[in-house]
Order: C-alpha cells, then sequence, then structure tokens
C-alpha cells in the first residue's frame, strides 16, 4: 500500500500528523509545501491525502482541485486541515470535492474520526 501524503508548508505541524496517522497504522510522509506536494503527486497515486488550506504560492484548494481534475487521482479522499474556521472555507472546501475537515491544531481523535468519516480506516 501506498503511503498517505500529508501536505503542509509548516514542518511542524505536517511531521506531527505523520506522527498521528503512524499511531493509528497509516503510513505516511509530508510534503513541506506545495511544491513538494505536486511532485509528489505526479509520482504517486496515495490512498489518502491530508491538506492545508493556507499556503504560500498555490493553495490547499488549488491542490484540491487539481487533485479532482487528475484522472489518476480524482477518486483520491481528501481531508483538509486548517486553521481556518470560517464557513466559506469549509464550503469550498467541501465543494471542491473534500470528504472531511478538521480545524488546527488536529487531535488524534479528530484525526481518527475523519479517516473513519472517509472510509480509510
Amino acid at each position: 500500500m501506498s503511503e498517505v501524503i500529508v501536505i503542509d508548508d509548516n514542518r511542524n505541524t505536517a511531521d506531527a500528523l505523520v506522527e498521528m496517522l503512524r499511531i493509528l497504522g497509516i503510513e505516511a510522509r509530508a510534503a513541506y509545501g506545495s511544491s513538494p506536494a505536486m511532485t509528489l503527486l505526479a509520482e504517486q497515486t496515495p490512498p489518502l491525502v491530508l491538506l492545508d488550506v493556507n499556503m504560500p504560492g498555490v493553495d490547499g484548494l488549488e491542490i484540491l482541485a487539481y487533485i479532482r481534475r487528475e484522472p489518476r487521482l480524482m477518486k483520491v479522499p481528501a481531508i483538509i486541515i486548517t486553521s481556518d474556521d470560517q464557513p466559506e472555507t469549509k464550503k469550498r472546501a467541501m465543494d471542491g470535492g473534500a470528504q472531511a475537515m478538521i480545524i488546527k491544531p488536529a487531535s488524534i481523535n479528530q484525526l481518527e474520526s475523519a479517516l473513519k468519516k472517509v472510509g480509510a480506516m
């Protein structure tokens, strides 16, 4: 099974999410920002993507739009993990094809619940 990709420009957040996933028995790797994320997505079809919204350059919602347009990736579940708790952000994320959204800081219980919602557990 390929690894879940955690996309976040904050290394501490990305690494914490990778560690939480591993505790939950899911192999994961981090992409620290949009450019590394796009490189990984060009090379792999992950079973799941965890995606921050607010990143410099290409933001998470633009990456989500790419995932939904790309035939090889379009069925990959996406969980948005963001500090932006505005209703408009949630609407844009869900309308854009995310299956779940977690507000940072994410707890392992929230992550586990979101993983169950998308069928990853």
